[in-house]
């Protein structure tokens, strides 16, 4: 197994954000030295993975670069995350809500165009918990009337 990391984070050289969705959280660093370079390290497994190879899909990390696009900062920062709990689609977009929180830790005054892009307010869409007597959130048992 490669270690991709090969760098230290600091305060001085990153700017942090976390990120939720779902259920999925994201600790996400951006990184000023180490622009291009894109990490994902998966908790469950413990392994570390080019960004790109992780999500799978490119409209995913199309998803994930949004804030930098809507900044204009594109091409000026990498991203080191952490990732756990849900599935890759809610991975992805808790990233994008935490490379957007670093942004604004970095420069207060991105805020207003994040915030017109709607990636300050959190998606707070959670799965709905089971009842008890039905099949689940919302599907109930056949009814007979004998």
């Amino acid at each position: 197994m490669t270690k991709l990391k090969n760098f230290k984070i600091s305060p001085e050289n990153s700017h942090y954000g976390t990120g939720k969705r779902k259920e999925s959280v994201a600790r996400v660093w951006i990184l000023s030295e180490n622009p291009q370079t894109f990490i994902v390290k998966a908790k469950k497994t413990g392994k570390e993975y080019n960004l790109r190879d992780y999500v799978q899909r490119e409209t995913l990390f199309q998803k994930i670069m949004l804030p930098f696009k809507i900044t204009g900062t594109e091409g000026k920062f990498g991203i080191y995350a952490t990732v756990e709990g849900g599935g890759i689609s809610g991975q992805a977009e808790a990233i994008m809500y935490g490379v957007a929180k670093a942004l604004i830790r970095h420069n207060p005054d991105l805020r207003s165009q994040l915030k017109k892009a709607g990636l300050i307010t959190r998606d707070a869409r959670e799965k709905e918990r089971k009842k008890y007597a039905q099949m689940g959130a919302r599907a109930k048992y056949r009814w007979s009337k004998r």
